[in-house]
């Protein structure tokens, strides 16, 4: 464990692994939106593949029966069942840590006022949010730097899934879990080093994942009478610097290179091409869809891109932490007493766990135990 928390991955899984392969199928759980090499001083790399593989004690993958949507929807029922306001399409602009909330709502402006803010941005957007109300985070600090994501993804609806090289191999079988492609453990330092140096990697490291396998109902009746399958690619070492600061014309130009990336390393494994499963939509243009890491951020606020909000921490307390409040010692606390992080931006709280949400709550019923 000390080798793992102390000193870089790389170390770990070259002492335990010699096959180039099976070491790059390892450390891609390291790499996911997260820019950085096996061999990082700064250890970003281990708690990525930390939080990747310690779900549920096993480090199992679940995907929720009718896509992520239906998470939404069940907490949307019980947020509303338990006596819950939700607003949708309001835009926060400002936070004071008096627990006042400015927004705007259909092009008025507006204010809310609780005794507990459950922020649930990134906390680089978070001290942006206070800066608005007069209010500068002495947290401020390389820590809080403006976040990087490292992702490109693709969706795609195709016809049917594509035939393998290997032809013995059911596609079926393949893609029903993670299909990893151009992911050795050399491709992954040359694709870094591309990257690093503004280019974009050839071939690209990607994963796939083929939802419509584990969860048909994904699709309409229809689609899934037709044999129509999902894939959703992943790409690797495609960091936000590529696309930062572009205009629109540029970016464009930039989310096309990107995909065509994608589909060349898709193309590179398969044994037909790609591209003429594409199902069509009603305009009649082909149904695939990429999102950049500045898409991301326009769409959601993650700066950067980045899908974790920022670096992640490790999911544990330093020995001399100071654990007086229930928001220290849930993790969630932020300069100000009124505000918790219940995010990805938490301690304990990365990735997709769910555990900031969870925590955060639990630190605002452990000051309040008899409401």
């Amino acid at each position: 464990m000390n080798a793992f928390i102390e000193h870089p991955l790389a170390g770990a899984i070259e002492a335990d692994v010699e096959n180039d392969l099976v070491r790059g199928v390892l450390l891609t759980d390291a790499l996911i939106g997260t820019f950085a090499r096996a061999s990082d001083d700064d250890l970003a790399q281990n708690r990525c593949f930390l939080y990747h593989v310690i779900g549920g004690g096993t480090g199992d993958w679940d995907v929720p029966v009718g896509g992520m949507g239906a998470v939404s929807g069940a907490l949307w029922h019980a947020a509303s069942e338990a006596g819950a306001t939700i607003v949708t399409g309001a835009e926060v602009t400002k936070i004071d840590p008096s627990g006042e909330v400015a927004f705007t709502l259909d092009g008025e402006q507006r204010t809310v006022r609780a005794g507990h803010v459950l922020s649930n941005v990134a906390p680089w957007v978070l001290d942006r949010m206070l800066a608005e109300a007069g209010v500068e985070s002495a947290a401020h600090s390389d820590a809080r730097a403006r976040p990087e994501g490292a992702q490109v993804k693709v969706n795609l609806l195709l016809s049917r899934l594509p035939r393998l090289r290997d032809a013995a191999l059911d596609p079926a079988a393949a893609f029903g879990g993670t299909f990893h492609i151009n992911e050795s453990w050399a491709q992954l330092d040359g694709a870094y080093a591309t990257a690093a140096g503004g280019g974009i990697p050839n071939p690209l490291p990607c994963e796939i994942y083929c939802h419509s396998l584990t969860d048909p109902s994904i699709l309409s009746p229809e689609l899934r009478a037709s044999g129509a399958q999902t894939l959703t690619v992943f790409g690797l070492h495609t960091p936000h610097r590529i696309v930062d600061g572009a205009d629109v014309e540029t970016h464009d130009a930039m989310r096309g290179r990107l995909q065509r990336a994608v589909i060349d390393s898709l193309d590179s494994v398969l044994a037909e091409p790609i591209e003429p499963l594409l199902l069509r939509d009603a305009s009649g243009r082909p149904t695939i869809e990429t999102k950049t890491t500045l898409d991301i951020e326009g769409a959601l606020a993650m700066p950067g891109g980045n899908i974790f909000h920022g670096p992640l921490s490790w999911p544990f307390v330093d020995d001399d932490a100071d654990l007086s409040t229930a928001a220290a010692r849930w993790g969630v606390a932020t300069e100000h007493a009124r505000i918790l992080l219940c995010g990805s931006g938490a301690v304990r709280g990365g990735a997709v766990s769910g555990l900031g949400g969870h925590n955060a709550a639990m630190a605002v019923l452990e000051s309040h135990p008899h409401r």
